[in-house]
C-alpha cells in the first residue's frame, strides 16, 4: 500500500515524529509550529504503514472542540469512520471507562453526572445542614477547593488537616459531599477522572483491558495536565503502549488551574529512553516577532529548549508606544486600528491583549468613541459584568427610588437576609399601594410587618442607600462609588470567590472607581455632585445599549492573554506592559510564578503574524489606584533593534530604559524645575503629584494628580507650585 501521501506537506521534523519507531516520543511543539498536523498523520501512519487497528489507538486532548477536530482530520485522512473511537477529552475518557466498569466503580450503569450548578447546590445544602454561615464560608470557595483536592487525587480521607481550622472545615463538608454522591449515584467532572484512576489502580482485570486494548495513546497539550491526569495516563499506559506525548513547555500558561509544567521534564524520567522531537519551524509569524519571542523566554531556567524559526520574511520592527497614561494608550490602540483599516485590513484580523480583564474599560471606551466595532472573546463588556451591573444597581436605586429591578438586584448582592419570602411581601405591598420597592420596604418596617434577619438586613440596606444620598451632597462620584462598594459589601462578597475568578471580579470593581474618577475630569462646564452622578448614569445607559458587534460582523477582538492561547491574528496589540501589572504584582515573590508570566508574554507574542505593538504607559490609574510603574523587564528582555520606539505626539519622552528615564528626569528639571513623579502643593488644589507635561518656556503645561481634586494641566507661569 502506498503511504507516502500521509507524510506529503510535513517538514524534516514534522517527518521524524510521526515515522519514529521508539517506544516513547516527546514531542516539543513551538507556537504555530503544526502539532495537530503531526498528532493526525501519526494516527494516520500508524493504521496505513504499521497496520494497527484505529480502535487500538486512544488520542487524548482538553477539550471537546480539539477532540472533534482531530476525529475528523484523522477520518478524513483515513478516509474511513473510525468505530468504537477513543479520541476524547480526560473527562470524556474517562466518563466513557466509567460507563463500561461500572461495577467496579460501585456505582449503577445510569450513574448521574453533576455540573458545576448542581455540585454547588449539594455544597450549599451541606453547609447549611453543618450550621455554617454562608457569609464565613462561601459555599464556591468550598467548592473550589474539593475540586482541586480532587484534581491532586486526594479524597476526605487523604487530606492532612495539620490542625488548620479552615482545612478541618472543608474537610467535613467534603465528607458529607462524598456520602451524598455515593448514596445517590452522583459524579461530578473531578470524580469522573479520579474514580477512574481509582479503578485502573485497584482492579488489575480493568487496567488489563486497557494495557491489552490500547497499542498506542497520543496526548496534546501535554504541558497542561494537571496530577491526576498525569496519574490517570501513567496507569493507562502498559510497558509495551507506544505513547507520544506532544506540548510545549514554553506555552505552560495554566498553573493557577492545576497544571504542572513538570510534566514535560518528567516524561523523559517516567518512560525510559524516550526520544525528543523539536518542531521549531513556525508557519505563522515573521523573523523580527520570533526572534523576540526567542530572546525573551530564553531568559527562563529548566527549559528543555528549543528555537523558532521561519522561512518567512524578517518583516517589520515591533513597534513600542510609550503611552502617558491608560487613556492616551487606548487613544493609541484605536488610531493603530483605524490606519490598519484604512490600509486595507479587516478589524477581524487584529486582536488587543491585556493581561487583567479591568484593563478593556479604557479601550473599550476609546474604541466606542472612534466608532471601531469590536467584539470580547470569552467574555462580557466592562459595565455588562455581573460585578459591575451589582454596584451600579446600588447608584441607580440612590438616584432613582422608582428603579425597582436596581432595588432587587443591590438588595440580594450580596445576600443579607432579604430572600424570596420578604422580597414577596415587598411585591405586593408595592403592589397595593401602587409604590416603589424602595417605599414598600419602608413600609413594611415602619408598620413592623416584617420581623428578624429579613427586617434587620431591610433596615441596613435602607440605611445605606440614604447614607449614600447624603453623603454625594458633600462628596465625588467616586468617593461615593468608593463608599458603596466598600460599605454595601459587595467588596468582600466577591472577593470571597474563588480562584481567578474572585481576584478578577475585585479588580472590576476597583477599576469602577477608576472609570468614576476619569468621568468626573471629563466634565468641562460646572455642575454639582449629583448632576455629575445622574450624567454619568445616563452615559453607561447609551453605553450599554451599544452591543458588541455580532458574530460575523468584521470586528477586532478583545480578550486576556490567556483567552488568545491557540490563536492568531495578522495584527496584535499587546497593552500594559509595565511592573506590578504584567508580570503580575502577585507573581513577583516567586520565581516560578514569574517563569509563568513570561510564558504567557511569549503566548501573546507567537500570537502575531505580520505586525506588533506593544505598550506601556508611565502613569495608569487601574483598581481606583493611580500607579507609576516602571516598564515591564519583559520589554528589555526583547533585543533593542527589533522595537522601534514612538512616543506620544507632544513630548515627554518618557523613557524605554533606567538609564533613559534618569537624564529625562534631569532635563525635565532644568527646563521646568519640577521632575516627573514629584509632589508639588497649589494654593488651590493643595498637595498631589506631577504626572506629566508637555511644551517648553511660558507655554509649558504639567499634569498634577491632587489629593483633593483629581488631575488637572495646569500652565507652568501661572501655575505656581511649590516643590515637596
Amino acid at each position: 500500500m502506498d503511504v507516502s501521501h500521509i507524510l506529503d506537506n510535513l517538514n524534516d521534523n514534522q517527518r521524524n515524529a510521526v515515522t519514529s519507531e521508539k517506544q516513547h516520543i516527546l514531542v516539543l511543539a513551538g507556537a504555530g509550529s503544526g502539532k495537530t498536523r503531526v498528532l493526525v498523520h501519526k494516527i494516520a501512519w500508524e493504521v496505513e504503514a504499521l497496520g494497527k487497528n484505529p480502535s487500538s489507538i486512544m488520542a487524548v486532548t482538553f477539550t471537546n472542540k480539539a477532540a472533534n477536530e482531530m476525529r475528523s482530520r484523522i477520518e478524513s485522512l483515513l478516509q474511513t469512520q473510525i468505530i468504537d473511537s477513543w479520541v476524547g477529552t480526560f473527562h470524556g475518557l474517562s466518563h466513557k471507562l466509567l460507563k463500561r466498569f461500572y461495577k467496579e466503580a460501585d456505582i449503577s450503569s445510569g450513574f448521574t453526572i453533576l455540573d458545576s450548578d448542581d455540585q454547588l447546590r449539594i455544597i450549599k445544602r451541606i453547609s447549611k445542614e453543618l450550621n455554617l454561615d454562608e457569609a464565613t464560608w462561601p459555599s464556591r470557595q468550598s467548592q473550589w477547593q474539593i475540586n482541586s483536592w480532587k484534581d491532586e487525587g486526594l479524597r476526605n480521607k487523604d487530606i492532612d488537616e495539620k490542625g488548620d481550622f479552615y482545612t478541618e472545615t472543608i474537610n467535613k463538608i467534603y465528607k458529607e459531599y462524598e456520602e451524598v454522591c455515593n448514596k445517590d449515584d452522583l459524579v461530578d467532572f473531578g470524580e469522573l477522572l479520579l474514580k477512574s484512576y481509582e479503578i485502573l489502580v485497584n482492579h488489575q482485570s480493568v487496567k488489563n483491558f486497557f494495557h491489552t486494548r490500547f497499542q498506542s495513546i497520543l496526548i496534546d497539550e501535554f504541558q497542561d495536565t494537571n496530577t491526576i491526569q498525569y496519574k490517570w495516563l501513567k496507569e493507562i499506559c502498559s510497558n509495551k503502549t507506544n505513547i507520544t506525548a506532544v506540548g510545549d513547555d514554553d506555552q505552560s500558561i495554566y498553573g493557577w488551574r492545576g497544571a504542572k509544567v513538570e510534566h514535560v521534564n518528567s516524561f523523559t524520567k517516567d518512560f525510559q529512553k524516550a526520544e525528543i522531537v523539536r518542531l521549531e519551524q513556525n508557519y505563522r509569524s515573521t523573523s523580527v516577532i520570533l526572534n523576540a519571542a526567542n530572546a525573551l523566554i530564553d531568559n527562563n531556567k529548566d527549559r528543555l529548549g528549543k528555537n523558532l524559526w521561519t522561512e518567512k520574511v524578517e518583516g517589520e520592527q515591533i513597534v513600542l508606544y510609550q503611552a502617558y497614561n491608560e487613556q492616551d494608550e487606548a487613544r493609541f490602540v484605536a488610531d493603530v486600528l483605524k490606519d490598519w483599516m484604512n490600509k486595507g485590513g479587516a478589524f477581524e484580523e487584529s486582536v488587543i491583549l491585556y493581561r487583567s480583564n479591568a484593563q478593556s474599560r479604557a479601550i473599550e471606551e476609546a474604541l466606542l468613541r472612534a466608532s471601531i466595532p469590536y467584539r470580547i472573546y470569552g467574555g462580557l463588556r466592562f459595565y455588562e459584568r455581573l460585578e459591575i451591573k451589582n454596584a451600579i444597581s446600588y447608584l441607580r436605586v440612590i438616584f432613582n427610588n422608582s428603579d425597582n429591578p436596581s432595588f432587587e438586584r443591590s438588595i440580594s448582592n450580596p445576600t443579607r437576609g432579604v430572600g424570596e419570602k420578604t422580597l414577596n411581601k415587598i411585591r405586593q405591598i408595592s403592589k397595593k399601594y401602587n409604590i416603589s420597592y424602595t417605599k414598600a420596604s419602608a413600609k413594611l418596617l415602619d408598620e413592623r410587618l416584617i420581623s428578624g434577619r429579613g427586617a434587620n438586613g431591610l433596615r441596613d440596606y435602607l440605611d445605606l442607600i440614604i447614607g449614600c444620598k447624603q453623603f454625594i451632597e458633600e462628596n465625588s462620584l467616586s468617593e461615593l462609588m468608593e463608599l458603596i462598594i466598600k460599605e454595601s459589601g459587595l467588596y468582600a462578597y466577591h472577593a470571597k470567590e474563588p480562584g481567578e475568578k474572585g481576584k478578577t471580579r475585585t479588580e472590576n470593581l476597583e477599576e469602577l472607581i477608576t472609570a468614576t474618577k476619569n468621568f468626573e475630569q471629563s466634565i468641562r462646564e460646572e455642575k454639582s455632585n449629583i448632576e455629575i452622578a445622574e450624567s454619568y448614569l445616563d452615559i453607561i445607559s447609551l453605553d450599554s445599549g451599544d452591543r458588541q458587534a455580532s458574530e460575523y460582523e468584521d470586528a477586532a477582538q478583545l480578550m486576556t492573554m490567556h483567552s488568545a492561547k491557540g490563536l492568531e491574528f495578522k495584527l496584535v496589540l499587546i497593552t500594559g506592559l509595565e511592573e506590578s501589572l504584567f508580570p503580575h504584582g502577585r507573581s513577583m515573590e516567586s520565581a516560578s510564578q514569574l517563569e509563568e508570566e513570561r510564558r504567557l508574554c511569549y503566548v501573546a507574542i507567537t500570537r502575531a503574524m505580520e505586525k506588533l505593538y506593544v505598550t506601556h504607559a508611565e502613569s495608569r490609574r487601574l483598581h481606583g489606584t493611580d500607579t507609576f510603574n516602571p516598564p515591564s523587564r519583559f520589554l528589555k528582555e526583547i533585543p533593542k533593534d527589533l522595537i522601534d520606539e514612538i512616543r506620544p505626539r507632544a513630548q515627554t519622552n518618557i523613557p524605554y530604559n533606567r538609564k533613559d528615564f534618569s537624564e529625562t528626569k534631569i532635563e525635565f528639571e532644568k527646563e521646568i524645575g519640577i521632575a516627573l513623579g514629584q509632589k508639588v502643593k497649589h494654593k488651590k488644589f493643595g498637595e498631589g503629584i506631577v504626572l506629566n507635561y508637555e511644551g517648553s518656556g511660558e507655554s509649558a503645561r504639567v499634569q498634577v494628580n491632587f489629593d483633593q481634586s483629581g488631575t488637572k494641566w495646569l500652565v507652568m507661569a501661572y501655575a505656581n507650585l511649590e516643590s515637596l
